[in-house]
């Protein structure tokens, strides 16, 4: 008995109790996000962190203002490789969804979910290639905003609003590269959209917890699919994200392009006066503000082969834009008007060979 007490002395207290981080969240925030501030990536810690806080989250995981939550212990490289199998063959499946699906244009059928591929209706866009990226992704939701019990994530709105612009897009004849792929959520009718990290690079790519690096890889997938297309052939970037700023700002939709690009510069404006026409016909008592600037400190507008417009579609953390987002036919709107802009950018290009 003796002995047996002399060696649970020497035992180490670090084999009883494990020291964990304590961390207060943002406002706003959800576990992905709070993870992610942290340099750790979601895939590999979110379980553990809902393990280790279960008695303080609120309905589905969800993390509670002004409560202290212990972050997971960061795990070496052999140990997180030890878990990665299993997400690597999760990523592997959903790779082969996409590929075995993939059409012409570089979308694909199940990326439009209920709605499915369009046929074209018309050729007002054909012969225009088009690569559009939704903001973030991946393990980053971007920003979050809290609406009644639930959160609202800008990656979700933001891919919404984009594959529904693939779509009308394609309806005009164009060719559309989706960079941001989300191989199971298709276009969706809810009003909150559930959050996930399941999307990809195109065309199957697992996207980087790092900002630079994922900002990197979308427009590395830009750069190469724009090399398959002749110098004179109409090829556009647009890129949408949803902004966050005080709860307490309404924003109108905003765009932002390359210093020193005039076709970027002539494509904003487009999509801007529709959207001033459309805002001055169904609000007629609201002026839309929303404005056209260069950005050019933007990393995929600064590196991107192809003219690049980035917009931006409101205030995620406003109520009133928040009721904006929450309307499947509000979304639809958006990527409508987007496309009616883009319309007349390129009947104007073709009128002046730019």
């Amino acid at each position: 008995m003796r002995i047996l007490l002399l060696l649970l002395l020497l035992v180490p207290v670090a084999a009883f109790s494990q020291h964990f981080r304590k961390v207060v969240p943002k406002r706003g925030d959800v576990i992905s996000t709070l993870l992610v501030r942290y340099g750790l990536n979601p895939r590999y810690y979110e379980r553990e962190f809902v393990a280790l806080n279960k008695p303080l989250l609120g309905p589905r995981n969800s993390l509670r203002a002004g409560k202290t939550y212990r972050l997971p212990a960061r795990k070496s490289a052999a140990q997180l490789a030890a878990k990665k199998p299993a997400a690597a063959r999760a990523a592997a499946g959903r790779a082969e969804v996409v590929k075995a699906v993939k059409g012409r244009s570089g979308s694909t059928a199940v990326l439009f979910g209920k709605y499915g591929r369009p046929t074209a209706s018309d050729r007002a866009l054909g012969g225009a290639v088009f690569y559009l990226m939704s903001g973030h992704g991946g393990p980053d939701p971007g920003a979050v905003g809290q609406y009644g019990n639930a959160k609202l994530a800008e990656d979700e709105y933001a891919y919404d609003v984009t594959i529904r612009l693939a779509r009308v897009l394609m309806e005009h004849g164009a060719t559309v590269h989706m960079i941001v792929q989300d191989p199971d959520d298709g276009i969706r009718d809810e009003g909150v959209l559930k959050m996930d990290a399941d999307e990809l690079t195109y065309p199957n790519l697992t996207i980087p917890l790092g900002h630079v690096a994922r900002l990197r890889q979308y427009t590395n997938a830009v750069n190469r699919l724009h090399g398959r297309y002749g110098k004179k052939t109409y090829q556009r970037m647009i890129t949408i994200h949803v902004d966050s700023r005080s709860a307490g700002l309404n924003t109108d939709v905003f765009f932002y392009h390359h210093e020193k690009s005039a076709v970027g510069l002539r494509l904003a404006k487009n999509i801007h006066q529709v959207f001033k026409r459309r805002y001055l016909r169904y609000q007629p008592n609201r002026p839309y503000v929303g404005t056209v600037s260069p950005r050019t400190s933007l990393y995929v507008v600064r590196n991107s082969y192809a003219p690049t417009v980035f917009i931006e579609l409101g205030n995620i953390r406003n109520s009133k834009d928040q009721r904006r987002f929450v309307l499947a036919q509000n979304r639809q709107a958006l990527a409508n008007w987007i496309c009616e802009g883009v319309i007349n950018d390129y009947q104007r290009k073709t009128l002046e060979g730019q």
